[in-house]
């Protein structure tokens, strides 16, 4: 069995968590070691869950302790930029508004700023896969649905 395990393929994973307002607006945030924004998250520790990953990036980043809303979107990323083949989750934060955002402050120097974004601003400032599964997180939150997905576009 050991050596059989020895041959399994290894895939990275990563966990984020989508908060909007009413409008629509996604919320993201500015990373300090790139120049890309995010959504909450990041990625999911040796012999840790998904949800347990998201919940802690939640704390890290942004210093809130929220219990996580249902699984949005399941997306396969194949190898790029030297990362290996992947495994994104995003789970729904639930709806924000401007008052949930005074006063944030960030506990470590991860993270520069926060806000909420319309889709066409969020197009300017994250990678065009984020963009892709951010529209298809979006609309799973509004259906009360999880979309699989492959490169940010639904397959099932």
């Amino acid at each position: 069995m050991e050596q059989y395990v020895k041959t399994l393929a290894r895939k990275r994973m990563a966990a984020g968590v989508l908060f909007h307002d009413n409008a629509g607006r996604v919320l993201l945030v500015q990373p300090s070691y790139k120049d890309n924004w995010e959504i909450p998250g990041g990625a999911v520790d040796a012999d840790e869950s998904p949800w347990a990953a998201a919940t802690r990036e939640l704390t890290e980043e942004l210093g809130w302790e929220r219990p996580l809303g249902r699984l949005l979107v399941v997306d396969y990323v194949r190898p790029q930029d030297s990362r290996p083949e992947g495994v994104i989750f995003v789970f729904d934060g639930g709806v924000l508004d401007e008052t949930d955002l005074v006063g944030l402050a960030f506990p470590d120097s991860e993270i520069l700023s926060a806000g909420l974004h319309t889709m066409d601003e969020a197009r300017g400032k994250v990678k065009p896969l984020l963009s892709d599964r951010l529209v298809v997180a979006l609309e799973a939150a509004k259906q009360g649905t999880t979309a699989l997905c492959e490169q940010g576009q639904r397959v099932a």
